[in-house]
């Protein structure tokens, strides 16, 4: 096989893609609309509130997919990153790589207003209003809940972490902290904020390495 028949079978219709976006991302957002249109990658992008917005509850719209096609690559953006961590953690044996994109691990001590006193109102109250770019919703306590349980996953799979240095929401060293621990998974830090649109053109070299693994 020619070095471009090669480059072909990687990047065209045969690397099947799984992509969790962010919490306010959507499925036709940037960057799963740049792989499928720019990087010709079959990619599959379920909108991740689909079952809530527990992070939970968006791991378990990943299981669903894993479980039931095949996928080379499972990766995710922010939240959809994490949701992507923790489904890797919970299907071991599954064949496929992982790439997280600014990925929200940390998500339980992050979160806005997760002082004390707004913990337990919220707890108390059982609602807390979300209002961000385009949300506006009203959250559970199983929210936190979830994300008490579900913030520092283990990648069981060879994972690359593209994280901005000067990142405003999740802080970098989340990712260098999932990094140091696990030998599976290699950070990559770019000069770059939370929204990562400016480095998206280093994602094909990323993923070739990665899938190389």
């Amino acid at each position: 096989m020619s070095s471009s028949e090669s480059r072909s079978a990687i990047w065209g219709e045969f690397l099947r893609v799984l992509f969790a976006h962010g919490f306010e991302g959507s499925a036709t957002g940037t960057k799963p609309t740049y792989m499928r249109e720019a990087l010709g990658w079959d990619v599959t992008a379920p909108l991740m509130s689909e079952l809530g917005w527990s992070i939970e509850s968006q791991t378990e719209v990943l299981l669903r997919h894993i479980d039931s096609g095949e996928f080379d690559l499972i990766a995710g953006s922010s939240m959809g990153g994490l949701a992507a961590a923790n489904a890797s953690s919970l299907r071991k044996d599954a064949d496929f790589r992982l790439f997280l994109i600014a990925p929200a691990f940390g998500l339980a001590e992050h979160w806005d207003g997760m002082e004390e006193s707004g913990r337990r109102a919220w707890q108390l109250t059982d609602q807390r209003r979300y209002k961000g770019f385009e949300l506006d919703i009203v959250l559970p306590w199983e929210f936190m809940e979830a994300a008490d349980r579900m913030s520092w996953p283990v990648p069981a799979h060879f994972t690359s972490i593209m994280h901005g240095k000067y990142d405003e929401i999740v802080p970098i060293s989340c990712s260098r902290k999932v990094a140091e621990k696990n030998d599976l998974v290699e950070l990559y830090e770019v000069d770059d904020n939370h929204r990562m649109k400016e480095t998206l053109g280093l994602i094909p070299e990323v993923v070739e390495r990665l899938m190389a693994r």
